[in-house]
């Protein structure tokens, strides 16, 4: 019988290609699937060496201590655990020991009512009626239970009380995050080399450009949420200690988080001039609102849009869905994943729009 022919080299080598992806696809999936314990903690390394990357190449240009790729990248990821995780801990175990205070003033009202505030007997009108609903509602502690509904206090408190011992928790897994956020910042060079190669030989040029934009996305993210909301976080926090508000440091942690997310923070101050307001400091609750939205005001309709908008040349429009649609999709992280995807799509559209007009 004569020897069957050999199969064709470009069939062969098709076949090649082919098993090796299969092959690449299973091993990737397989390394997802072992470290999904630490995707989030990887994660959130990238975005912070993503963020800081520019200012440690500059300060790498000036450094002239032997041994830097072991001390530059050290002093660096000393310097995030300082500025953006050491006060989130101490932040969330200020919390949860103001927290359980503050239930347990919720729960001794429940028990023997509000009291009427001074400031209503003062009202020029209405003071009457008001103090009267006040008396019949929130004074009588049987109708303020059957108003705010049942707590259960031992619940409540072990809740509140947990909140340290949580952000503990997170503080352990935050130091994954350093450890990878210190060999990004060491191998730095040789990982976006390697990325430009693969990102260029699999999408072309178009796609080393929008790895680009995606990078200025996530830079840029972190400079307008983060760094944004934390600084007004601090102003109203100071408002909120020289207003008397109670708890100021578990009000201004509040507020600082809820500043991340656009028009987040005046649930918080809103909530914080309320209070005020039971206590008769009606000036200065109204001092504290007007503080509260003048900061917010200037911060996400112009610190945000310039600082964000003009990084990833996106409208504020998109910003903002971007930033809540991935907040609810993937939580906190979130914050940086949807502004990072609205920039890729929107470029992707206008490269699309522009070759078709251009044919």
């Amino acid at each position: 019988m004569p020897d069957e022919p050999d199969p064709s080299p470009v069939n062969t080598a098709w076949a090649q290609r082919i098993a090796l992806a299969v092959l690449g696809l299973g091993l990737a999936v397989l390394g997802a699937y072992i470290l999904q314990g630490f995707l989030r903690a990887l994660a959130w390394g990238v975005i912070f060496a993503l963020a800081v990357w520019p200012l440690y190449c500059r300060a790498r240009r000036g450094w002239s201590v032997r041994g830097h790729d072991i001390l530059l990248p050290a002093v660096f990821t000393l310097a995030v655990t300082l500025v953006f995780l050491v006060p989130l801990v101490v932040v969330g175990i200020e919390i949860g020991r103001e927290g359980a205070s503050v239930v347990r003033l919720v729960l001794e009202y429940q028990r023997t009512g509000i009291p009427l505030p001074a400031f209503v007997r003062n009202l020029p009108v209405g003071h009457q009626a008001l103090a009267d609903w006040w008396q019949a509602n929130l004074s009588d502690p049987a109708s303020l239970s059957s108003l705010v509904g049942r707590i259960n206090r031992d619940q409540v408190l072990a809740y509140s009380e947990s909140v340290g011992t949580r952000v503990l928790h997170r503080g352990v897994t935050s130091v994954f995050t350093l450890l990878a956020l210190f060999f990004l910042l060491r191998d730095g060079d040789t990982i976006n080399a390697q990325m430009h190669r693969a990102v260029t030989r699999s999408f072309g040029v178009r796609g080393a450009i929008m790895c680009a934009q995606a990078t200025a996305s996530v830079r840029a993210t972190v400079d307008g949420l983060v760094l944004v909301g934390i600084g007004e976080g601090i102003v109203i926090g100071i408002g909120y200690w020289l207003a008397g508000v109670p708890h100021p440091t578990l009000f201004g942690g509040l507020t600082a988080v809820a500043a991340m997310v656009p028009f987040g923070a005046p649930l918080v101050f809103g909530v914080a001039s309320l209070i005020l307001v039971f206590q008769g400091s009606l000036v200065a609750a109204v001092v504290l609102l007007a503080l509260g939205m003048v900061v917010t005001f200037v911060a996400d309709h112009f610190i945000r849009p310039v600082i964000i908008g003009g990084a990833t040349q996106l409208p504020f429009l998109w910003v903002l869905l971007g930033i809540l649609g991935g907040v609810e999709a993937f939580g906190i992280i979130g914050l940086f994943v949807g502004p990072v995807v609205m920039s890729v799509l929107i470029q992707l559209w206008r490269d699309w729009v522009g070759d078709r007009v251009a044919s």
